[in-house]
């Protein structure tokens, strides 16, 4: 049985994760900055990455840390969870003797110039220079985060969309799947990707959401400009990576 620890196990991947792992088999924790009693076969131990407390002891005895623990889009404390926390895992990790990190990144991280990713290429290069075995995966966008996206923008009376931007939205599901292969793997000592089983277009994401949610919002088609506008574009939020996910952004909508 493999001992394996999930930080961030209470977002909408991680708790996808949690049951894969339990499912598998393995000897489950999840860390969590409050106490949580155990569940179906989870045991969270405290530990705060920012601050560093309880982290020595929530890695103690594991095999494999799949570390998806993030705060996008928070100030300062993104950069305390991504790079301090990061950093304080890591140094529990190598004194722990932890076999394999798993590291959660973005496909396209490294080619768009947006202040989020540049932060996710940091903490890669923290994990690849951490002195603890290594895979980090980059995942194209969640499906969750598409549709809160265009649920976001609905509400402004109209759905604008860049037709030239390619989207390849991943399911949670697939990638917990995925995670839990690589948690059975050696460290691969390199970056991989991962992303959804189809590629659209972000004017066809928003039609296929605009009929499920059976919304008659407008379609303004805008083209976004500068350096990011065309990174996206360039198809750079998208891979042709395979294993890709099986589960399909009009399956994900109709789904109950």
């Amino acid at each position: 049985m493999t001992a394996v620890l999930v930080t961030g196990g209470s977002g909408r991947l991680g708790r996808a994760l949690l049951e894969r792992l339990a499912e598998a088999g393995h000897d489950v924790r999840a860390t969590s900055r409050t106490a949580r009693p155990a569940d179906g076969g989870v045991r969270w131990t405290v530990a705060d990455l920012t601050s560093g407390d309880g982290v020595a002891a929530a890695v103690s005895g594991v095999d494999v840390i799949v570390h998806l623990a993030s705060a996008p889009y928070r100030g300062r404390y993104t950069l305390r969870v991504e790079l301090d926390g990061t950093a304080a895992l890591l140094a529990a990790a190598r004194e722990a003797g932890v076999r394999h990190l798993v590291y959660l990144s973005i496909v396209g991280a490294d080619q768009v110039p947006w202040g989020y990713f540049r932060t996710k290429v940091r903490a890669e290069r923290l994990i690849q220079d951490g002195g603890v075995p290594w895979t980090i995966v980059r995942a194209t966008q969640f499906h969750e985060f598409v549709d809160q996206a265009l649920r976001a923008m609905a509400k402004l009376g109209l759905m604008v969309v860049d037709p030239g931007i390619p989207a390849q939205p991943v399911d949670v599901r697939d990638l917990a799947g995925h995670l839990v292969s690589l948690a059975g793997r050696e460290p691969a000592g390199k970056i991989e990707e991962y992303g959804g089983p189809e590629t659209l277009t972000m004017e066809e994401a928003a039609r296929n959401w605009l009929r499920a949610r059976r919304s008659r919002r407008p379609v303004v088609r805008v083209r976004i400009p500068g350096a990011l506008g065309r990174a996206f574009r360039a198809g750079r939020l998208t891979t042709t990576a395979r294993p890709a996910g099986r589960i399909t952004w009009t399956e994900y909508l109709g789904r109950p």
